[in-house]
């Protein structure tokens, strides 16, 4: 072999695991590209979703599809994985109803899965605590056992305003059954969201429990601004109830 063939030989030595490394690297960069759109797609849906945002028909389902996609591929960022969680529990609340009840049940729990992987990673996240709560329940109905999971909601975060719009409804549905300690966080609960003019959900969250619990949520007013006081016991009177908030008088008007 002359020296002619030799060098065009090695060449194509050189060539062939460049040509190589630049496939790798187009390849990598489409994955990572998919990525990047996927994560940016799950975080402004997460954020609608935290925020109450209303979403067009079907678009959660989109993004839930994609998720799926994204399982089977096998790429799967990290930091999106509680998104992909509240994504997945908001396109089973609106396919409920719509496909069959195994199919809505098994995207739940694949949910609950993620739930649990993300708090593995992130135990601190007292919302995604009341999720795994709520979810579990829905799917296998309330025991002792899922009742610390809403006990580490309050545990981490007593006071998370917009946490307790979500998550003082649920306390008090399952009051008589909590420890004394969360008791006291649900109640001290109602009063903030008071305290912080949220006083229509206030006034729903009073209305779902019994006079014995009503009275505990009346006596802890007493340190509630006095605005927000009588706004609340205007609006109970407005719906018929008759109920004596701390330090406010309400008259009733002949037309009311």
């Amino acid at each position: 072999m002359d020296a002619r063939s030799r060098s065009s030989q090695a060449a194509r030595l050189v060539r062939a695991p460049l040509l190589l490394l630049g496939f790798a690297s187009v390849l990598w960069f489409s994955v990572a590209l998919s990525s990047i759109r996927s994560v940016a797609i799950v975080r402004d849906a997460t954020a609608r979703i935290l925020s109450d945002d209303r979403l067009k028909p079907g678009a959660i389902s989109k993004v839930a599809a994609q998720i799926a996609d994204q399982a089977k591929l096998k790429v799967k960022p990290s930091e999106s994985v509680r998104g992909e969680a509240l994504i997945l529990l908001r396109a089973a609340e609106e396919d409920t109803g719509k496909r069959p009840p195994d199919e809505v049940d098994q995207q739940v729990k694949i949910a609950e899965e993620k739930i649990k992987s993300s708090l593995s990673v992130n135990p601190t996240d007292a919302f995604l605590w009341l999720m795994l709560y709520s979810t579990t329940i829905s799917r296998n109905g309330l025991d002792s056992h899922k009742i610390r999971y809403l006990d580490q909601s309050y545990i981490i975060a007593p006071f998370e305003g917009w946490i307790a719009l979500r998550r003082n409804r649920v306390g008090l549905a399952v009051f008589q059954i909590l420890a004394e300690t969360t008791r006291k966080r649900v109640v001290s609960e109602f009063a903030a969201l008071i305290d912080s003019n949220f006083v229509e959900d206030a006034v729903i969250n009073f209305e779902s429990v019994n006079w014995a619990e009503r009275e505990r949520l009346l006596s802890s007013l007493e340190r509630v601004n006095r605005i927000s006081r009588e706004s609340f016991a205007k609006k109970l009177s407005r719906n018929g109830l008759k109920a004596s908030v701390p330090g406010v008088q309400i008259h009733a008007r002949p037309w009311q």
